[in-house]
């Protein structure tokens, strides 16, 4: 039996296992799929079947050429499941560090992958749509990454990381194309500086004022520029960068949730705990008990739940 590269902890997290950079997985839902969270990023692809996507963002309905993206630290489950067949495509955010770190500054990917899913309202999570050529593209690319799930990282690097290009281009012009009254087109390189900023040196008591001298412009023209880039003001882009730093901390350390507020850059307790619940729904406290139990405790997807590459699309 193949291994899936999906690891899972007891708790709900599930991780790529060591050398896993994407990975193609389909799989199969009958009936519910239980809450549970990733380290990674996550891009679900409706094939077929019926279904309902439960996350901080609501509750959706689920049909074929529907994608579903996951930022890290996302929580979400599948209800009301009728043969609802999934194909997963998934990367770890080091791959945009790397790779692909030309991505931010494109206007499809950078929607797709950083300023979607993070505007306000979304909470880490976008919807996007795909006609059937489109999503048969996908397929093929996904199936062509799934192959190379048997190859070794180093010698096939560039084809993993080619095909992961490719689908993501696909969904990132229709996920671009579909947006209503959000900003479009290539990213000011004053907001791809704060973005940077804020990313690296999170933790720092940042002030509008400050940020905008760093970039030597007016603060009332950078939040100009980063809202027409992003759908948020920096200070907004900030927050949720440290909850979803936070969140990755709470799965991946022992640190106590307070020492982990304060690394973040929210050193008043109180105040983490109302942002940190304000994005997930859910305390700090309750998230790490609930995904990140036994961390070290892992086991294999059940074949119940995994259908391999033959499944048709």
């Amino acid at each position: 039996m193949r291994v899936d590269p999906v690891g899972e902890s007891k708790g709900g997290l599930l991780y790529l296992r060591e050398g896993a950079q994407a990975r193609a997985l389909r799989y199969l839902h009958t009936t519910v799929q239980k809450t549970h969270t990733h380290s990674f990023f996550e891009l679900a692809f409706v094939l077929g079947g019926e279904g309902t996507h439960v996350s901080p963002a609501g509750r959706d309905q689920l049909r074929r050429g529907d994608v579903v993206v996951l930022r890290p630290g996302v929580w979400h489950s599948y209800e009301e499941c009728s043969d609802l067949r999934l194909y997963n495509l998934c990367f770890g955010a080091e791959i945009l560090h790397r790779e692909l770190a030309w991505s931010r500054a494109d206007p499809g990917l950078g929607y797709l992958l950083w300023t979607g899913p993070m505007a306000m309202q979304r909470r880490g999570v976008l919807n996007a749509l795909l006609p059937d050529p489109r999503l048969a593209e996908c397929v093929d690319h996904l199936d062509a990454l799934a192959e190379l799930g048997s190859e070794s990282t180093l010698t096939h690097r560039g084809d993993m990381v080619a095909r992961l290009t490719l689908t993501l281009s696909v969904v990132g012009r229709a996920a671009a194309a579909a947006r209503e009254g959000e900003p479009a087109g290539l990213t000011h390189p004053a907001v791809l500086g704060a973005m940077r900023l804020l990313e690296e040196r999170s933790a720092y008591p940042w002030t509008l004022a400050e940020l905008a001298d760093e970039l030597h412009l007016t603060p009332g023209y950078l939040v100009r520029l980063f809202k027409s880039a992003t759908g948020l003001p920096p200070m907004a882009y900030l927050a949720r960068h440290r909850v979803e730093k936070a969140a990755e901390l709470l799965l991946d350390t022992d640190e106590p949730v307070t020492q982990i507020g304060q690394s973040v850059g929210w050193p008043d307790q109180n105040y983490f705990a109302r942002r940190f619940k304000a994005h997930f729904g859910v305390t700090a406290t309750t998230y790490r008990s609930q995904f990140a139990q036994n961390r070290a405790h892992l086991r294999n997807k059940s074949a119940s739940d995994f259908v391999g590459p033959s499944l048709a699309g």
